[in-house]
């Protein structure tokens, strides 16, 4: 749903952006790599397995933000890449519009904080089965669609 579509009285669309970080896999010993590695937050507020994103500041752009967004969640700086699907939801009765990039971190170390208390570098189907959230798991199929990997076939839970 595009944010001009929205109902109407429902308040302004909140501006978010993230980023799926990941990880290439480990080397095999036949020279291939592993399947990739994806970083899933934990945030206590809401007690849910997340993507690091986040609400964009006065004057920020998307880009600004979801990189951002990726170091004050996860402890790690990025690049983003590909850009991946945009998420459309109500957050709190109020439509929000969260867009979002394939990242790999470029340094960094993850240290708890008052947003996100865990952090798991996850292969993708364990990452999709943690996820909380259907649109989640949906960016996690998009990321190995891009990477050209294999999609994960795993039941999905209730969001």
């Amino acid at each position: 749903m595009r944010a001009d579509r929205w109902p109407v009285g429902r308040g302004p669309v909140v501006l978010a952006a993230g980023a799926v970080l990941w990880l290439p896999g480990r080397p095999k010993r036949s020279g291939r790599l592993g399947r990739p590695r994806l970083a899933v937050i934990h945030r206590p507020k809401y007690d849910d397995w997340s993507l690091p994103k986040g609400k964009l500041d006065p004057g920020e752009s998307v880009v600004e933000a979801a990189l951002r967004e990726v170091r004050e969640e996860t402890g790690f700086g990025c690049v983003l890449g590909a850009e991946l699907p945009t998420q459309h939801y109500l957050a709190q009765g109020r439509p929000k519009e969260v867009r979002y990039w394939a990242a790999v971190p470029t340094e960094g170390a993850f240290r708890p904080n008052r947003e996100v208390d865990l952090m798991e570098w996850l292969p993708a189907g364990k990452a999709r089965a943690r996820l909380t959230h259907d649109r989640d798991r949906r960016l996690v199929d998009a990321l190995l669609a891009l990477l050209g990997a294999r999609p994960v076939r795993v039941r999905d839970r209730e969001s």
